[in-house]
């Protein structure tokens, strides 16, 4: 699938994003394993969330989208879950397997799990590794690769400190530890988004987060809830940008998620001078959700290193794209990350912004991108990357001439309305 971009005299308008993906994934997996019904409003239409889903049902949850788009879950309790016919299907989605491992770990039976050539790829010894201390048995192709074949166990309560900043494999720990006799300790130097302690709380976990440290009491008893998940705020990043790199441009975007602990990206673009403005804040099923409105401008760019990169690295490549307007340019550094995501990060934005003309020095853990750069049309191509696939869209709204994104359907992956809702708000 190709889509071409034309460039942009400005964007205006207003739009509202579809739900946030993290909080998506926690609220299908937990009201799956919760007593009773729950009701979820503006689940994610992404499939990376219809992939956590699909999983679920597999496992025998009864699971319905009625004609508003609402998500309905019949739950089967911490222990209902039912053994399933073949693979659980994790699709291209990291979150998928990392959470619903610590789950299926505590199951009284063998599951595999596994996802497409791209998942196959990324490595899961990070979760892999607390799953066995808790007395679960994990194996992987090479010892860290999908499929996971999982033999679940009575698991054993314990305190871990993973080695790297990670919400995905604190979620698995916490996950494992609504099954087990005491407490589960997640220690972390580095605080990560803590959706997964907001959906625990609201399905009526015990947990507790202080210092640094997050604690669950198992084993849990969850009870079905009514939830609406926030607008996703990774999503409103491709919009912040593009209103903020075309001269001109005035977008609101309501409803957007703004959690605290994902509060990295609005900071670092207030800092990077992009002119923003939030506004009708309010607490929806725990979490904080508000409008953003973006006018465009002079933006002086700035560096990401340190927990910023840890914080932002989903945002990152459509975050090179501002760089390369702004007066000052992005360096990027701390975010070897990047290289095991659905492609390698680094070595796909450098691509494509040298096929766009814009100068790039690459290293081993990031990138510099100067300012003062123009983007001029090219055939630029996600590599099966959402999010590569939407940050070159969004170069190509401030380019000399058409661009042509290859493989542009990747972006179905988190966002499939992502160009239709591109072309809504561009004049």
């Amino acid at each position: 699938m190709q889509q071409i971009i034309t460039p942009a005299r400005r964007l205006d308008g207003q739009i509202r994003l579809p739900g946030d993906k993290s909080v998506s994934h926690r609220y299908g997996i937990l009201a799956a394993i919760a007593e009773g019904s729950s009701t979820i409003h503006h689940y994610s239409t992404g499939a990376d969330c219809q992939s956590t889903l699909g999983c679920m049902r597999a496992l025998g949850v009864s699971i319905t989208r009625r004609e508003d788009g609402a998500v309905l879950i019949e739950g089967r309790g911490l222990n209902g879950l039912q053994a399933p016919a073949g693979d659980l299907d994790a699709g291209n989605s990291g979150s998928t397997i990392r959470m619903l491992s610590g789950v299926l770990a505590a199951q009284p039976f063998t599951s595999r799990i596994a996802g497409d050539e791209s998942l196959s790829r990324r490595p899961m010894d990070r979760i892999m590794k607390p799953l066995s201390l808790m007395g679960a048995d994990v194996e992987a192709v090479d010892g860290r690769f999908p499929p996971l074949t999982i033999h679940g166990r009575a698991l054993k309560a314990m305190r871990y400190e993973p080695p790297m900043a990670s919400a995905q494999v604190k979620t698995c720990v916490l996950m494992a530890g609504l099954y087990a006799e005491g407490e589960t300790a997640v220690l972390e130097k580095v605080g990560t988004r803590d959706h997964t302690e907001l959906a625990l709380r609201e399905f009526g976990a015990e947990i507790v987060s202080s210092g640094g440290v997050i604690t669950v009491k198992g084993p849990a008893r969850l009870q079905g809830r009514e939830l609406s998940v926030p607008g996703d705020l990774s999503s409103a990043a491709f919009f912040l940008v593009a209103a903020a790199i075309v001269p001109g441009s005035k977008l609101l975007i309501q409803g957007v998620g703004l959690n605290p602990s994902r509060s990295a990206l609005l900071d670092w673009l207030v800092a990077a001078g992009v002119n923003l403005r939030v506004s009708n804040l309010a607490e929806v099923s725990g979490e904080l959700v508000g409008d953003l409105l973006v006018t465009g401008g002079d933006v002086k760019g700035g560096i990401i290193r340190g927990a910023a990169s840890a914080a932002l690295i989903d945002e990152i490549p459509v975050l090179s794209v501002l760089g390369a307007v702004s007066r000052d340019g992005l360096v990027v550094k701390d975010a070897r990350e990047l290289r095991v995501k659905e492609t390698d990060r680094i070595a796909t934005v450098a691509d494509n912004l040298q096929r766009m003309g814009v100068r790039v020095e690459v290293y081993e853990d990031g990138f510099r991108v100067p300012g003062k750069q123009k983007f001029r049309a090219a055939r630029v191509d996600s590599f099966g990357d959402h999010r590569i696939a939407m940050a070159f869209a969004v170069a190509g709204l401030a380019a000399e001439g058409e661009t042509a994104v290859l493989n542009a359907g990747a972006a179905s992956v988190s966002f499939p309305e992502f160009y239709a809702t591109l072309r809504q708000i561009t004049v």
